[in-house]
């Protein structure tokens, strides 16, 4: 969507004042810990930008509460996964090689959008180790949920899909659906469905040197996201509201994994089979 488009969409600019009042009037409150999916687009023309959305989202938390946002980065999967478009096989051993090492201080997200991109390098904000899924945190119990990020199942129950739902966490999601919800892996970890896993072999820092490191993740997927999320809304119920000019939907974190253990185990086929 170009500025223009934006602009002409609504009647009025989005601003960190209106923004606090949406958060508020849809149910997001002072000690909340949120799991925030994102788009500023949907959003509207906001005056600021990801900043503005950012700051919002602090006020109405307060330090007392925790922001939460998948800081993703995609250029360190396995390339020779890729497919939209896919590496030329004989790129994809230089690619696994000569990438630079993880960092999670300076390595920008992919494909994640404008607001976490710009959390990520906000003041005070921790980001977790795992080198392709990582989460960032700003607040009370940021520490807590980005710590011990174990590189094995980096969405399974020692990441911090699993802090979330311990700290009774809330899914926020502006603009966006559930194909993008990333608490959904972290029922596919717990359902007994059958899935595959596979490795993945990239550079981090390790003791101020570049190591190469190795680990196991499990093949999930997001083909049926949506319909799950469309369930969960039918079966038990989110709260839903205009933030800005996106619908903006709020949910319990534990709820919806819960739930979505239950689904998947109706629904894809058995890991027992």
């Amino acid at each position: 969507m170009s500025e223009a488009d934006a602009i002409a969409r609504v009647a009025e600019p989005a601003t960190v004042a209106s923004l606090v009042s949406d958060l508020r009037d849809l149910g997001v409150g002072a000690g909340d810990t949120v799991f925030v999916h994102s788009s500023l687009s949907a959003l509207g023309w906001v005056c600021g930008d990801a900043p503005a959305v950012i700051e919002a989202l602090q006020t109405v938390l307060t330090d007392a509460g925790t922001l939460v946002m998948p800081t993703h980065s995609s250029q360190y999967t396995n390339p020779a996964d890729w497919g939209a478009p896919p590496a030329p096989d004989d790129w994809i051993e230089t690619i696994r090689e000569e990438r630079p090492a993880y960092r999670p201080e300076t390595t920008p997200t992919r494909g994640m959008g404008a607001i976490p991109e710009c959390f990520r390098n906000y003041p005070g904000v921790i980001r977790s180790a795992h080198p392709t899924v990582s989460v960032a945190a700003w607040g009370a119990d940021a520490d807590a949920i980005t710590g011990d990020h174990a590189l094995d199942y980096g969405l399974g129950e020692s990441s911090p899909l699993a802090r979330l739902y311990d700290h009774d966490a809330s899914v926020l999601m502006l603009g966006t659906g559930h194909e993008t919800n990333t608490s959904l892996h972290l029922a596919e970890h717990r359902a007994a469905i059958s899935l595959e896993t596979t490795t993945n072999r990239v550079p981090i820092i390790r003791d101020g040197e570049r190591v190469m490191v190795e680990y196991t993740l499990l093949d999930g997927h997001t083909d049926d996201f949506a319909d799950l999320g469309a369930a969960f809304e039918r079966c038990v119920g989110v709260t839903e509201g205009p933030v800005g000019a996106a619908n903006a939907t709020l949910a319990s974190q534990r709820a919806l994994v819960d739930f979505a253990v239950d689904w998947l185990e109706e629904h894809r086929e058995s890991s027992e089979q």
